[in-house]
């Protein structure tokens, strides 16, 4: 496993699940990063992080985007303070502040609003403060480790990348199989619809009827040629080696994938509707089965 200057995990594929988790403390002060992720269309950031914190959102999605394309990942801060040491003090500036405001609020006479009182302003939010939240640990020390729970959530991703990898490739093998079934059938349909043309033949007119052989291959090899899967096939093969090709290459492939499951998809579809065999039918029956389980399995790819 290689990372890049961005601490990005390369050279392989990424799941879109992952969880990472990490510690960190500074004197009085502890904190935990969690970070969970999903799959998702695109990338979808949600960071929850107490607001003393500076900036820990707006630093944390930055940090995310140059990571990670795809998935809905959740972050959340939580941050604690030894209580021993830690004891309520007042933000005198905006103590002061509301007071200065409220003695220039003039009220009607009549309306029976009470004076302010000092324990009522204190329970305004931001005029006590518990603890060290205005020390600049409690403020920045958190942020240092955003590199790091980024990078262990990017090798969770990665690692569950490898096992999705070898479930893609196994049923890309199921794939490539049936497609091999497919082409020996495919072989046998010309002299099957010579044999059932010519019976349909001698059920309408007769046994004794005088039905040249060559008509009857001539009709066959007709109707051969509108059944003719040799193309679809042919795709569904190099579909499997690009699919391949892709997973080996690594990076955000999510998308190429998403879209080679429809082309996956239209052959299969074409291979069905021009089968002129039930064998072959219940082979394209059991092709597109496999296509959506690798279809389901893609989209878990970032």
């Amino acid at each position: 496993m290689a990372s890049n200057s961005k601490g990005t995990w390369v050279e392989m594929i990424s799941s879109m699940t992952g969880f990472a988790r990490v510690e960190g403390h500074s004197g009085d002060v502890s904190w935990a990063w969690e970070a969970r992720s999903v799959n998702g269309r695109s990338l979808d950031v949600r960071v929850r992080a107490p607001s003393f914190v500076d900036q820990a959102e707006r630093k944390t999605r930055e940090a995310l985007v140059k990571y990670f394309k795809r998935g809905t990942i959740q972050v959340v801060l939580s941050v604690e303070q030894i209580e021993s040491v830690s004891r309520p003090a007042i933000n005198f500036d905006v103590l002061s502040g509301l007071i200065s405001d409220l003695s220039k609020v003039e009220l009607p006479e009549k309306v029976p609003i009470e004076p302010a009182r000092l324990d009522g302003l204190l329970q305004i939010r931001g005029v006590l403060q518990t603890g060290n939240s205005d020390n600049e640990t409690i403020r920045t020390a958190p942020l240092t480790d955003i590199p790091a729970l980024l990078d262990s959530l990017a090798k969770a991703r990665v690692e569950e990348g490898i096992r999705l990898a070898a479930v893609l490739d196994e049923i890309l093998t199921t794939i490539l199989e049936l497609v091999h079934q497919a082409k020996s059938l495919a072989l046998q349909q010309p002299e099957r619809m010579a044999n059932r043309y010519k019976e349909a033949i001698i059920n309408l007119i007769g046994e004794t009827a005088n039905i040249p052989e060559e008509r009857i291959i001539q009709e066959a090899a007709t109707l051969a040629i509108k059944v003719d899967v040799t193309e679809e096939l042919d795709r569904l093969t190099a579909h499997v080696a690009q699919a391949r090709e892709m997973i080996s290459s690594g990076g955000a492939i999510g998308r190429r994938l998403d879209f080679l499951c429809q082309e996956f998809n239209r052959e299969a579809n074409t291979l069905g509707s021009k089968s002129a065999d039930l064998s072959l039918t219940r082979l394209a029956m059991d092709l597109k089965t496999a296509i959506d389980a690798f279809r389901e399995q893609a989209q878990n790819v970032e």
